[in-house]
C-alpha cells in the first residue's frame, strides 16, 4: 500500500527542530505539548482572523502564546546549564554561551531577575520564529525532494553512488557534517530542489522608501510588494522548466553563481534567512538516507505532481528497505 509522506516529513522535521533547537530541554510530556500546540498553531493561523472564543483563529493565537513560554524556559533552563560550564548541546545553548562570553568579556554583571526573564521571552520568540520556518517549507522540500528523484533515476543513480562512497548504513556510523561536505552533487540537488519547487512562493516586503523597479516604474514608500519567488526562479536559468542539479554542480556552467539574484528562495541581502544553510544541510541528509536505506516508487494518479504547496497526492509511495539494516542512534 502506498504511503503519503507528507505528514511523516512534518513530524520528523519537528522532532529534528526540537533536538537542533532546545535539545535536552524537551521532555517527552513537553515534547507532546510542542506537538499539539504547533498542530493547533499551524491549523488556525491561517483561518478567517476572528479572535473570540470558539474560533480557530484564537486557538493559534494561544497556541503561540503557550509556545513561546514554553521556549522562553527552555532558554532558561540553557542558561542555568551553561553557567555551569556544560558542553552546548544544541542551538540555544551556543547562544546562551556565546551571550555569557560577551558579557564576562565586558567586565559586565549578571542581569536582573526581571531582565533576565525579559530576555528569555525574547529568546523565546525567536527559538518560536525558528521553529515555525522550519517547518512546512522543510516539509514541502523533502516531498518535493522524492518526487524528483524518482522521476529522475539518473539523478537517483548519481546521488546513490556519492552517498555510497563516503557513509553506509551497515557501518554502524551516523552521517557526519564533514560526510555531507563531500557530497557536492546531492547539495547541487536539494538547490535545484528549492529552484525548481520553491516552497515560498511569495515573500511579502515593504518598500522602506522609494524603489526603482523598472525604468518606467517607481514602486512607492510604504507600498507592500508580494515579488514571486516562482517566478523569479525559472528566469535566466537554461531550460528553467527541467530539473537540472547540474546547473548547481557543473563547474562550466555555474548558473547559481550567473543568475544568483534570481534565486530567492531564501531571499537575498541582509534580510536573507538566516537558516538557508541548516535547511539545505538538512534536504541533503535526508536524501542520503532516504534514497540508501529505501528504494520507492511513487503511487502516480492524474495530477499528482501539479504545481502545489507539496504533491497534491501528499507525495505518496510505495516503500521497500534496501539496506540490512537500519541506522540508529
Amino acid at each position: 500500500m502506498a504511503m503519503p509522506l507528507r505528514v511523516p516529513c512534518r513530524d520528523m522535521n519537528l522532532e529534528t527542530s526540537q533536538t537542533v533547537f532546545v535539545g535536552p530541554y524537551l521532555t517527552e510530556e513537553t515534547k507532546e505539548i510542542l506537538s499539539k500546540d504547533y498542530s493547533t498553531f499551524i491549523g488556525g493561523i491561517l483561518a478567517i482572523p476572528v479572535d473570540l472564543p470558539g474560533f480557530a483563529f484564537r486557538r493559534a493565537r494561544l497556541a503561540g502564546v503557550r509556545l513561546r513560554r514554553l521556549l522562553a524556559d527552555c532558554a532558561r533552563q540553557s542558561k542555568s546549564r551553561m553557567r555551569t560550564g556544560a558542553k552546548p548541546e544544541c542551538l540555544v545553548d551556543y547562544g546562551t554561551q556565546e551571550a555569557a562570553k560577551a558579557e564576562a568579556e565586558a567586565g559586565l554583571p549578571p542581569p536582573p531577575a526581571n531582565t533576565a526573564a525579559d530576555d528569555d521571552e525574547d529568546v523565546g520568540a525567536y527559538l518560536f520564529d525558528f521553529l515555525f520556518a522550519a517547518q512546512d517549507t522543510s516539509t514541502s522540500s523533502l516531498c518535493w525532494a522524492v518526487s524528483a528523484l524518482e522521476t529522475h533515476p539518473d539523478v537517483l543513480a548519481r546521488v546513490r553512488a556519492e552517498v555510497a562512497a563516503v557513509w553506509s548504513p551497515d557501518s554502524g556510523d551516523l552521517i557526519t557534517a564533514e560526510m555531507i561536505q563531500e557530497m557536492k552533487y546531492t547539495q547541487a540537488v536539494a538547490l535545484e530542489v528549492v529552484r525548481h519547487r520553491p516552497p515560498g512562493a511569495l515573500a511579502p516586503h515593504m518598500a522602506l522608501q522609494p524603489f526603482k523597479l523598472t525604468d518606467w516604474y517607481t514602486v512607492p514608500k510604504g507600498a507592500m510588494v508580494f515579488p514571486s519567488v516562482y517566478e523569479s526562479s525559472f528566469q535566466g536559468f537554461h531550460s528553467p522548466e527541467t530539473f537540472d542539479p547540474d546547473r548547481f554542480f557543473s563547474e562550466a556552467r555555474r548558473e547559481g553563481v550567473a543568475y544568483k539574484r534570481n534565486f530567492l528562495a531564501f531571499g537575498a541581502g541582509p534580510h536573507q534567512c538566516v537558516g538557508q544553510r541548516y535547511a539545505l544541510y538538512h534536504l541533503t541528509l535526508f536524501m542520503a538516507l532516504f534514497v540508501t536505506v529505501a528504494d520507492f516508487q511513487r503511487d502516480r494518479t492524474e495530477g499528482c505532481d501539479d504545481l502545489l504547496y507539496v504533491p497534491r497526492d501528499g507525495c505518496a509511495v510505495y516503500l521497500k528497505q534496501r539496506c540490512a539494516s537500519f541506522p540508529s542512534l
